[in-house]
């Protein structure tokens, strides 16, 4: 097939109206597709003012605000207007992203069809049932996630520690690996600023420990705040520097050492100037599936100390590029920070040892992967239709 042969039909519950990893790699991907010739049209929620303008054409989705999370919005119905037009737009394939009651309804539409369909997973959600005391309907929430992902052709996954569990838990037998690129134009070590640090109040030796991302309970704030304790009760010297915004500022704020630097959310140079500036990446996170921030962090030259868990494990090389430690072991995240404050050398290596991983990270060669898996499972659809006379479908 040649790009041009590809109709993509994207479903995603987040396109662009909070911006986050998960979709800003999904505008990376459409951006390359329709680059390369391919015919993409994005079905997710719309907002009236949108945290970024959206790469590609996106039709507006029926959908209804999360309860006490309303910047966050539920795709509720495939209503009758959008299968009009996806009916119209005559997709071969199909790619859902997130597993909401639209992108059900858009599996069973194209299986009905006789169109393949690829799942993205973006992040561990059934591990965010422990941050709302819910963690008894785990065991019922996989189980529906297994019958999503089955349904589908085939998964990608961001990382192999990713695909690892998805394995383990049978959410499929065809998983390739969509990793994630970085913006070297954008985070690298030439950003660091020791004038945004004192504009900041912050002393230019002083060791400067940041969290990067949506300041919700989880991305591990908790977990966090224990490090730092851990790290304070050791007497280490340091200053925490949190980069974004979210629900759960002011409980972390009052959580926090009171000389914590809160610069809100930041983009474009001014995120990587205030990344760059820092020492050293804190990431205490197990809900990630590939952790973009992690490596937008190496890429600026900063060692990582990281939840040993998918999203780190998978990009940190344990006493190589950053130290990984038990996820539930507070302490240990503040014998972490101690290592780093003793030793400057230390923080030194292992930043520039990330950096040079990150160097390999180039976002059209990743991409690239994930036209070719399209190409694959169309063409592994059409064999089966051929060898079995009728449409074949996964289970």
């Amino acid at each position: 097939m040649e790009p041009s042969d590809l109709r993509i039909a994207l479903f995603s519950g987040n396109y662009n109206y909070v911006r986050d990893g998960a979709n800003q790699a999904l505008n990376r991907l459409v951006g390359y597709l329709l680059k390369q010739g391919a015919h993409v049209r994005v079905y997710s929620p719309v907002r009236d003012k949108p945290a970024f303008p959206p790469t590609g054409d996106l039709v507006n989705v029926p959908s209804v605000a999360i309860p006490r999370r309303p910047e966050y919005r539920i795709p509720s119905s495939l209503s009758k207007e959008v299968r009009a037009d996806l009916e119209a737009f005559a997709p071969n394939i199909v790619h859902v992203s997130s597993p909401d009651v639209v992108s059900h309804r858009a599996v069973t539409w194209a299986r009905a069809k006789g169109i393949p369909v690829v799942a993205s997973v973006h992040t561990r959600f059934e591990t965010y049932l422990q941050y709302y005391g819910l963690s008894w309907l785990e065991p019922t929430f996989r189980a529906i996630l297994r019958r999503f992902y089955r349904r589908c052709d085939a998964i990608v996954a961001p990382a192999e520690s990713t695909a690892a569990v998805l394995y383990a838990q049978r959410m499929s037998r065809d998983i390739t690996i969509w990793s994630r690129g970085v913006d070297r134009a954008q985070f690298n070590p030439d950003r660091r600023s020791l004038e945004w640090r004192r504009s900041q109040g912050i002393g230019d030796d002083e060791m400067l420990v940041a969290f990067l991302g949506r300041i919700v309970m989880e991305k591990g704030l908790d977990v966090f705040v224990e490090a730092i304790d851990a790290a304070v009760k050791r007497g280490v010297a340091h200053r925490v520097l949190v980069i974004g915004e979210g629900p759960a500022r002011g409980w972390f704020e009052q959580n926090l050492p009171a000389d914590a630097v809160f610069v809100g959310q930041q983009t474009g140079g001014d995120l990587a100037v205030a990344l760059a500036s820092a020492d050293v990446f804190l990431n205490p996170s197990i809900t990630e599936a590939f952790g973009n921030v992690t490596q937008e962090a190496m890429a600026c030259g900063l060692p990582v100390v990281a939840a040993s868990a998918t999203g780190a494990t998978s990009l940190v090389r344990d006493g190589v590029t950053g130290i990984l430690v038990d996820p539930l072991e507070p302490d240990q995240y503040g014998e972490a920070l101690a290592r780093y404050a003793g030793d400057p050398a230390l923080r030194a290596r292992h930043g520039a040892a990330g950096l040079d991983f990150a160097k390999t990270r180039d976002w059209d060669t990743i991409n690239a992967d994930v036209m070719k898996l399209y190409t694959r499972v169309i063409e592994r659809r059409a064999r089966m239709d051929a060898l079995y006379g009728k449409r074949w479908l996964p289970s």
